[in-house]
């Protein structure tokens, strides 16, 4: 066994015992840890259980959250908590201010701040003891008037609040479902850190609805900044079966895959492409040597981060400035965009040619990127996607600065 191969070896041994870690199952080998290395034995997770088992981690509908519509349960509680605690200051503040016609026969006779709030209380509860109660006609027309309607607004709200807790599991079952059956051509983005949310935002930019994206993060910190951003959760790991079942993988369009690291991202791709082999899956590695592995595992496009952010560097030494025209072309709306558009059989099918808004780059046909001082762009061919550079107008300012 070669030098390459043994450290492949022992790579594939420690995502073993990382596996079997994962799922409470226990190894009595030493254990190896391989921190943030690129590889990771491309043995299918699911492999080694029992057919018609489930693993202990099975995802359930608690960990799919949507983004809410109208407010979460605990908000609306807080406020009609509010108006209940209101109501409650509401009649003690009109008892004390009309104290004297009211008589409490268990003490001196006289109603304080404390007794007027014990009044309400034991009112608004409708408890009513009848130790304080009033005894002028102005008192037993204030009762009437403000704190009989009172009591009843405060049982509507006990009685509404109680129904809304009862039901909020039901509602929440009814909207999962309905979010079930409506989930198709959705994109699944793998991991919302820095990659996920920049990704989230530039599918957004490029008119991709919120509810189009769901996102897969078993990072509570993640996963708190995707329901901020009103995006449906998915509370698990995306390189299992499970968790992109639960986000629609069968429908989806398309999957981006944006984790931490090199081995997720193969296992993710792997994952993905066998629960769906006609989606778009898109995946990000930090090592050049791993592009390869994703190509294998079916990612129709492999971006390297970190060797795309070292030539960036290593250009920006010589001339700073290219850093903000990439910056521009990867901002979707402003400056330059890089687009796409199809030819039709009804557009034009010569050589693509630059326009004061556009300058062609490369044309994909049948798959395959074909550069634009390639001979075959010559001539478009209908169903051909022609890549250009487009530059936006910027509106000119007045001189009054408008």
């Amino acid at each position: 066994m070669t030098g390459r191969e043994d450290r492949r070896a022992g790579t594939a041994d420690a995502a073993e015992r990382e596996w079997a870690a994962a799922r409470g199952i226990e190894d009595d080998r030493d254990p190896l840890r391989n921190g943030d290395g690129p590889h990771r034995s491309l043995r299918h997770p699911l492999a080694d259980r029992p057919s018609g088992t489930r693993p202990a981690g099975t995802l359930t509908d608690d960990s799919i959250v949507l983004p809410a519509d109208d407010g979460g349960p605990l908000s609306k509680i807080a406020v009609r908590l509010g108006v209940a605690l209101g109501l409650v200051v509401l009649v003690a503040m009109v008892t004390w201010f009309g104290r004297d016609g009211y008589v409490d026969p268990e003490g001196d006779g006289t109603v304080s701040l404390l007794d007027a709030f014990y009044y309400s209380t034991v009112s608004i509860t409708t408890t009513g003891y009848g130790d304080i109660r009033p005894v002028t006609d102005t008192a037993r027309l204030v009762t009437t008037l403000i704190v009989t309607p009172a009591r009843i607004l405060f049982l509507i709200i006990l009685v509404g609040t109680t129904l809304e807790i009862l039901a909020e599991r039901g509602r929440q079952a009814y909207r999962l479902s309905r979010w079930r059956k409506n989930l198709q051509d959705h994109t699944i983005v793998c991991g919302y850190g820095t990659k996920g949310r920049s990704a989230v935002k530039t599918l957004i930019d490029k008119g991709v609805e919120k509810s189009k994206i769901v996102v897969i993060d078993p990072d509570p910190g993640a996963r708190a900044r995707a329901g901020a951003d009103d995006l449906t959760i998915v509370e698990g790991n995306s390189e299992t079966q499970e968790a992109l079942r639960a986000a629609g993988i069968e429908r989806a369009k398309g999957v981006t895959i944006a984790v931490d690291r090199d081995d997720t991202a193969v296992l993710t791709t792997l994952t993905a492409r066998e629960l769906n082999p006609k989606a778009k899956i898109v995946a990000s590695v930090r090592e050049d040597e791993n592009v390869h592995l994703l190509h294998q595992s079916g990612a129709d496009a492999v971006v390297t981060s970190s060797g795309a952010t070292g030539r960036m560097l290593g250009m920006s030494m010589k001339t700073p400035e290219i850093v903000k025209v990439v910056e521009d072309m990867l901002t979707v709306g402003g400056g330059l965009d890089i687009t796409d558009r199809e030819v039709t059989e009804s557009s034009e099918t010569a050589a693509p040619l630059p326009t004061q808004r556009a300058i062609a780059l490369a044309v994909v046909r049948d798959g395959e990127v074909i550069d634009f001082h390639d001979d075959r762009c010559r001539k478009l061919q209908p169903g051909d996607r022609v890549i250009e550079l487009y530059g936006h107008r910027k509106r000119r300012e007045k001189p009054d600065g408008s």
